[in-house]
């Protein structure tokens, strides 16, 4: 999600650049296959709804003189144009504070392997330190608001930038947050240091503090919202209306969690919250709490009122003695 999240940030900036300059058009770089030309175009707009749009990989002109990254590469290397490709290594990058990912060249091909060295954030698991890290990751409302390191060093960070930097940093260094994924349109590799850190850490405390149909419905918001976003959304009403409805599930997701960094696992330690909907004394096998046993008797069978009926059915169908039973395929060899 680094590149979707990404593109409407630079959309807008493009269109407040546009209207500041008097510009009617703007123009961007995405190829015509991918996504971005659907979220960089989307973004300008939504806000800008007028915009005229120059894509010059849709236009016939450009697309037929340059097939594809190799002739880009020998134009630039033409006309003195400095660029990080080479013809042997010709990854498509995309690089910002949340992500890298890399496309194209040898990992197009989904049997091989990456090389070691493709990768910029994170180290190779089996050269990670020996020794783990143990962060405390403090939420507020659902936003990361200090992380501090556990460990010798005891640093603390606060301001959002130098956080994320920072775990950025710690979680790259042991190897978390790098996956090697064919999409439905690509293969590539992406490294998300510090999102997978706080991805755990959150979804941990998340479920600690808020009400399991809240957080049933939460789950499911957040899957629209992904999509909306992967596809280009950013800007449209339903986004904005679910952004809004996910803000609200998180006024009670607030206190700490600990979690422990080693070898591409991040594995939470613990967790606390004044806000928490856990009970000790309801849950506890030891106490019996405010709970009384006896009535779950009804609960039970209310539940079981359709489970016995369908076998009721199923006795007339004679399929009773294939109840929860799945059909194993024969080996025809045999």
């Amino acid at each position: 999600m680094g590149t979707s999240v990404a593109r409407p940030c630079i959309g807008r900036k493009m269109i407040d650049v546009a209207k500041e300059e008097g510009a009617d058009f703007v123009s961007h770089g995405a190829t015509g296959k991918g996504n971005d030309q659907n979220r960089f175009e989307l973004a300008c707009y939504a806000l800008f709804p007028d915009v005229k749009i120059i894509a010059p990989w849709r236009l016939p002109e450009f697309y037929n003189r340059f097939r594809g990254r190799q002739d880009l590469l020998a134009y630039a290397k033409e006309k003195n144009i400095p660029v990080d490709a080479t013809p042997s290594c010709s990854y498509s990058i995309d690089d910002n504070l949340m992500h890298i990912s890399m496309e194209s060249g040898i990992l197009e091909n989904p049997a091989s392997s990456p090389p070691d060295d493709t990768y910029r954030f994170t180290t190779n698991p089996l050269k990670a330190p020996d020794v783990p890290a143990r962060l405390e990751i403090q939420f507020s409302k659902g936003i990361p608001v200090r992380v501090t390191n556990l460990d010798d060093t005891k640093e603390t960070f606060t301001k959002p930038l130098e956080l994320y930097r920072y775990l950025n940093k710690i979680a790259g260094l042991h190897a978390i947050g790098r996956i090697d994924v064919v999409e439905n349109r690509f293969i590539g590799i992406y490294e998300t240091p510090a999102a997978t850190v706080l991805y755990h850490a959150h979804l941990d405390i998340e479920l600690f503090c808020i009400d399991k149909e809240v957080y049933r419905i939460k789950r499911y918001l957040a899957h629209e919202f992904s999509e909306q976003v992967y596809n280009g959304f950013w800007y449209s009403p339903e986004c904005e209306f679910i952004r809004q409805c996910i803000d609200k599930s998180q006024d009670v997701v607030e206190g700490l969690v600990r979690v422990m960094l080693y070898k591409g696992g991040c594995h939470i330690m613990g967790r606390e919250s004044p806000l928490s909907c856990y009970n000790e004394k309801l849950v506890s096998m030891d106490v019996k709490g405010d709970y009384e046993p006896s009535d779950a008797d009804g609960f039970i069978k209310i539940n079981a009122l359709r489970l016995r009926e369908y076998c009721r059915v199923s006795l007339k169908t004679g399929k009773r003695e294939d109840l929860g039973k799945r059909k194993v395929l024969q080996n025809s060899t045999n």
